[in-house]
């Protein structure tokens, strides 16, 4: 029924989408004469800018006088007049008419034509650009993505003024029918790349789309790993710089967020100031969050280990210390350490969720508090209160990877208390295998690491200056171990 063709009578037309929409009070569909002939304007109330609509459309149409009459005349004198709406589509069903109406589209079907237009006047309320709030920056922009994905393709070509760059729209979801743009250079990705990630779209079987998130599983595919195989940014300049690489962006309409694929594990510890700051100090802060990311993930696992299994790698003063510490609390230390990092995930979680006054309460009151209780009731040694400090302090360094910090955390706890060093051997060993064989569209996840790339080391464990970095040697299909390379 919903492909149902258009009928050249306008009464069942209208009786047919009404129908369909079960009565719905919020479509409006304003008669008017057009020409001499009956004409109907259909949108959704506040999904349109009145004033365009009145001064692009209902006037001309209301005033109107064609030598030639007919719907057909009517219909192919709108659609010359490219002034009426930046964007126009035909409808020939049912379905494209009450598409477009949701999109803050408005319809005009004309009685005797089996057709209608749709011009794009959509006036809903959206948020301004505003600075992004989940990737924070000195030197860079300040303009973040918003959830209007016109808004998000314009900022892109603002930044972006060549040919080359191409937006392609595709409607996902059987009930919502989210637009998602596909955004790349079309003289530097792959068309296979192109036509893999379409493919993996297609795949998406969901009744609506409200985030990014709902496509990021079809995107990775099956392989189980931690880490997310496809990156995700709030800012338009760093999308930008990423599709200048032979990468593909995706915008979702209606979340601030945009997708980039392929995505590559050493780019978590990249940011946009990085760029702005002289060489030597970039890949100092480059090698400070390589160093967190290994504190945060092991810190907790090798206390336990080595207080439990091998306290004579220790210093004795050090050793005496979490002796003595120890020694009053009831629990085995690895019990104690899983329990205090499981008190902190539930404080951290609190803090997020609350608005955000009283969560930044909640996260600090809540830590002192805890803690000094905790220390103080004999139920946790204040060593292990600091390493819980410490392995908190180093995951905030790279937060986009906190979700898998987090698991690894308790997984290196677990082994560590389980089989010593051996565990936490094993663990890295197991880390290490699953990091190297993952894929990211084609492209090795640990690229140019693994496999080795000395060429295209020069931004990755450290930063290159602007003179060798600006050069274009490669794109990054063709990194060692692409299933793209030496193919365009």
């Amino acid at each position: 029924m919903a492909s149902q063709k258009l009928s050249k009578d306008l009464n069942i037309n209208l009786m047919e989408l009404r129908a369909q929409t079960d009565h719905s009070t919020d479509l409006i569909d304003h008669r008017i004469k057009a020409n001499g002939m009956d004409a109907v304007l259909l949108l959704y109330d506040g999904m349109v800018n009145q004033q365009l609509l009145a001064e692009f459309l209902a006037e001309p149409l209301l005033t109107v006088r064609l030598p030639r009459p007919g719907a057909e005349a009517l219909l192919q004198w709108l659609s010359e007049r490219t002034v009426l709406a930046a964007d126009q589509k035909p409808c020939n069903t049912l379905d494209d008419v009450l598409t477009f109406a949701m999109s803050g589209f408005v319809v005009i079907l004309v009685d005797g034509a089996d057709h209608g237009i749709a011009c794009g006047l959509q006036g809903y309320a959206t948020r301004s650009i505003s600075e992004p709030e989940t990737e924070m920056n000195l030197r860079g922009s300040r303009e973040g993505f918003v959830e209007a994905i016109r808004i998000n393709q314009t900022m892109i070509r603002r930044r972006i003024k060549s040919p080359a760059l191409k937006f392609e729209l595709y409607p996902l979801g059987t009930c919502s029918k989210t637009e998602i743009s596909l955004v790349y250079m079309s003289d530097r990705v792959y068309s296979r790349m192109v036509e893999q990630v379409k493919k993996q779209l297609t795949q998406v079987k969901s009744d609506i789309i409200l985030s990014t998130g709902y496509l990021q599983p079809y995107l990775e595919g099956k392989p189980l790993s931690l880490f997310s195989r496809v990156g995700t940014t709030e800012r338009p300049d760093v999308l930008c710089s990423k599709i200048n690489e032979g990468r593909i962006g995706i915008l979702v309409d209606g979340t601030p967020f945009a997708m980039i694929v392929p995505y590559l594990f050493n780019e978590h510890f990249q940011s946009l100031d990085d760029y702005a700051y002289r060489p030597y100090y970039a890949t100092l802060i480059r090698m400070l969050k390589y160093a967190a990311f290994f504190i945060s993930i092991l810190l907790p696992g090798m206390y336990v280990a080595l207080s439990v299994f091998d306290p004579e790698f220790l210093p004795d003063q050090l050793l005496f210390t979490i002796v003595s510490a120890e020694q009053s609390t009831p629990f085995p230390m690895m019990l104690e350490a899983l329990l205090i990092h499981f008190i902190y995930e539930i404080m951290r979680e609190a803090g997020l969720r609350l608005p955000r006054p009283v969560g930044h309460a909640v996260g600090i009151v809540g830590a002192l508090v805890i803690g000094d209780a905790a220390v103080n009731a004999g139920l946790v040694g204040s060593p292990m209160v600091m390493i819980v400090a410490l392995t908190a302090l180093s995951s905030f360094v790279v937060p986009s990877i906190y979700e898998a910090v987090a698991v690894l955390k308790f997984i290196f706890i677990i082994v560590g208390g389980t089989w010593g060093l051996y565990g936490i051997a094993l663990g890295l060993m197991a880390l290490a295998v699953n990091l190297c064989a993952l894929m990211s569209e084609g492209v090795p996840l640990m690229a140019p690491i693994a496999p080795f790339d000395p060429a295209s080391m020069r931004d990755t464990l450290y930063r290159q200056g602007w003179r060798k970095l600006g050069r274009r040697h490669a794109d990054l299909p063709d990194l060692p171990g692409s299933d793209y390379k030496s193919q365009k």
